[in-house]
């Protein structure tokens, strides 16, 4: 697609930039990060179950190790699935972006960089969630099966570095957004020479 065409397209599309209100894949990433992150904290406290049996007898919360180890599981069962659709919708996105090209990131990253490697990442996140899942599945059903712990150490301190990866891309993305005004309505309205508190009403 040539510039022009994109311009024509973005202003027949909205003050995003895209062919439909909201943009997807914030909302998406959201969804990825909440499922792996209770994905892994559960398997956390499963695994820590012995230490706090007494402070849920003493809260009268009747909960019993392997409900923590199934809420594990499904979450990141889910977080693999949802995540295709995250990278998906990135993609889409990321192509008809408009970036401010007169500004750099706080990392000091020009917008096509930014978007390489948040791209880059999202795709590396991907493959990394679907190797987790894979690895929970074989302790689950094949491995641990027999174990009162379902889950290695191993594969929760792999999560917790996974957090850290989540961290550095989620920071790319927001930049993305804060410094580049990537499918931000307000800042593409004040671009054009518009009003947003007047258009966005």
């Amino acid at each position: 697609m040539n510039s022009d065409l994109i311009n024509q397209l973005a202003h027949s599309w909205g003050a995003n930039g895209l062919p439909y209100p909201i943009a997807i894949h914030p909302n998406l990433v959201h969804l990825t990060l909440g499922l792996f992150i209770v994905a892994i904290a559960f398997d956390i406290v499963g695994a820590f179950f012995p230490l706090e049996r007494p402070i849920f007898k003493f809260l009268a919360i009747s909960a019993t190790r392997s409900n923590f180890f199934d809420v594990g599981w499904y979450n990141m069962l889910a977080a693999a699935v949802v995540t295709f659709f995250t990278v998906a919708a990135g993609f889409y996105e990321i192509m008809l972006a408009q970036p401010a090209t007169e500004v750099r990131s706080a990392w000091g990253l020009q917008a096509m960089e930014t978007m390489l490697w948040h791209g880059v990442g999202g795709v590396l996140l991907l493959l990394l969630i679907v190797g987790m899942t894979v690895w929970r599945g074989f302790q689950r059903f094949l491995w641990r099966q027999d174990k009162a712990r379902q889950v290695q150490w191993t594969y929760l301190l792999a999560g917790l570095g996974i957090f850290a990866l989540m961290f550095v891309h989620g920071t790319l993305g927001a930049q993305l957004a804060a410094d580049f005004g990537v499918h931000i309505s307000a800042d593409r309205l004040l671009r054009l020479g518009q009003d947003p508190n007047l258009v966005l009403k």
